[in-house]
C-alpha cells in the first residue's frame, strides 16, 4: 500500500519476473544480446540512484525480489508474466519452477501465470494441459517474436494459436498477456505488431487480452483496437519510466489512453526487474499531466487508484481491503476475472462518432 496526502492506494505490479541470465544458462549470443537490451532499457529510463549493476542485474533472486517489491516498493500484489527464450537459454529465461515456488509459498502476494508457444503442436497442447493441472493458473504471457528453430515469429491469427486459445478457454485460462511493445534484440519488431490482437479479440469473447506496453511505439493502433473491442485491456510496463526522462511523452501516452481506451483497463506495471516499483509508484500518484496539453483531460486520483491496482485486481480476483477499495466497489466487490462478453461498448469514443 501507497499513502500520499491523505490518499491510500492499492498497488497490484501486474507485470514481474524472475530471470536467470548468467553465463551457465547462455545457450549461445542471442542470450545475451537480450539481457543486454533489458539492462539498457533499465539503465537509460531509470533514475541514477535506481541503476543496478550489471552482474545484480543477470540473476537477482527471491530474496531481492521479496524485498524490492513489498518491503520497499509498497506493492501489495504481483504477477509473474514469465518469457521462455528456450532458443537463447539453457533453462529458459523466466525461472517457471523458482518463481512458481514462491508464489505457493506467498499466494497473498505473488500470482504466477504461465506461457505457451502454439509452434510446439499438438505436444504443446498437451504441456499446457497438464502444467495447468499443476499450477492452476489464470494467465499465460505469450511472446510472438520469441525464435523456435528456423521461425522466428508466431501470429495470434495463426490456426495452432486457435487451437491453444480454445483450450484456454476451455481450462478456464482467461487472461492472456501478449508483448506487443518495443522490440528487444535480437527479435524482430514487426514480429510484436498489434494487428492481430483485433481479430482473436472479435473471435475469443471469453478471454480477456491484455496488450502488454500498450503496443508501443504503435501507440495509435492499439488504441483503435482497443476502444473498439471491450475485452481488450493495456499494461504500462515500458511506458512507466517515461515519466522521468520524457514527462511530456508519458503525459501524451496517457492522455490517449484515458480518452480511447478509459481508466478502467489500464495496469500499472513496473517489468521487474528492469524497473522497480518503488519510483514509479512514487512518481505516478504525483504526475499531473500539463495544464497547457489542453485536449487531455486530467489524470484523477480516482484514475490513479484504478490504475495502480483496483483494475488488476478486479480481473484477477484479488481481495482488496474495504478501506482501500473506491465507495461503489463497497457494495459489489469484484471476485473473480471480469466477463468481456458483458462489456458496454457505449463509453467508446467511437460511439459518438
Amino acid at each position: 500500500m501507497y499513502t500520499k496526502d491523505g490518499e491510500k492506494y492499492f498497488i497490484v505490479d501486474a507485470h514481474i519476473a524472475l530471470w536467470d541470465a548468467r553465463e551457465a544458462n547462455l545457450r549461445n549470443v542471442h542470450g545475451k544480446q537480450f539481457i543486454d537490451c533489458f539492462y539498457d532499457y533499465h539503465r537509460n529510463l531509470s533514475p541514477e540512484s535506481e541503476v543496478w549493476s550489471y552482474d545484480e542485474y543477470l540473476y537477482y533472486g527471491t530474496e531481492r525480489l521479496m524485498k524490492d517489491l513489498f518491503e520497499d516498493g509498497y506493492v501489495d500484489h504481483a504477477i509473474f508474466q514469465p518469457a521462455l527464450l528456450g532458443e537463447f537459454y539453457n533453462n529458459g529465461f523466466g525461472q517457471t519452477e523458482e518463481a512458481f515456488a514462491l508464489a505457493q509459498t506467498h499466494p497473498d502476494k505473488l500470482t504466477y501465470n504461465h506461457c505457451f508457444d502454439p509452434r510446439n503442436g499438438e505436444q504443446g497442447l498437451d504441456d499446457l494441459r497438464r502444467d495447468h493441472e499443476k499450477m492452476k493458473f489464470k494467465g499465460v504471457k505469450l511472446y510472438t517474436a520469441e525464435w523456435h528453430g528456423e521461425s522466428r515469429g508466431w501470429k495470434l491469427t495463426d490456426p495452432w494459436t486457435y487451437r491453444y486459445l480454445e483450450e484456454c478457454e476451455r481450462l478456464g485460462i482467461t487472461n492472456i498477456h501478449i508483448h506487443k511493445g518495443p522490440t528487444i534484440r535480437p527479435l524482430d519488431r514487426d514480429a510484436f505488431d498489434v494487428a492481430d490482437i483485433d481479430h482473436v479479440a472479435t473471435d475469443f469473447q471469453g478471454l480477456n487480452f491484455v496488450v502488454e506496453h500498450v503496443g508501443l511505439p504503435r501507440l495509435e493502433d492499439y488504441c483503435w483496437i482497443a476502444t473498439q473491442e471491450p475485452n481488450v485491456y493495456g499494461g504500462l510496463a515500458v511506458a512507466m519510466p517515461f515519466m522521468h526522462t520524457r514527462p511530456r511523452y508519458f503525459a501524451q501516452i496517457m492522455g490517449e489512453l484515458l480518452y480511447w481506451v478509459g481508466e478502467d483497463r489500464l495496469f500499472f506495471s513496473s517489468d521487474y526487474a528492469i524497473w522497480t516499483p518503488k519510483w514509479l509508484v512514487e512518481a505516478f500518484v504525483d504526475f499531473q499531466i500539463p495544464e497547457d496539453m489542453t485536449e487531455y483531460a486530467p489524470l484523477t486520483v480516482e484514475a490513479k487508484k484504478k490504475i495502480l491496482g483496483l483494475n488488476a485486481a478486479k480481473m484477477y480476483g484479488i481481495e482488496v481491503p474495504a478501506e482501500l477499495r473506491l465507495p461503489e466497489e463497497d457494495a459489489a466487490p469484484a471476485t473473480g476475472p471480469r466477463d468481456p462478453a458483458a462489456a458496454d461498448v457505449a463509453d467508446s469514443p467511437l460511439a459518438t462518432v
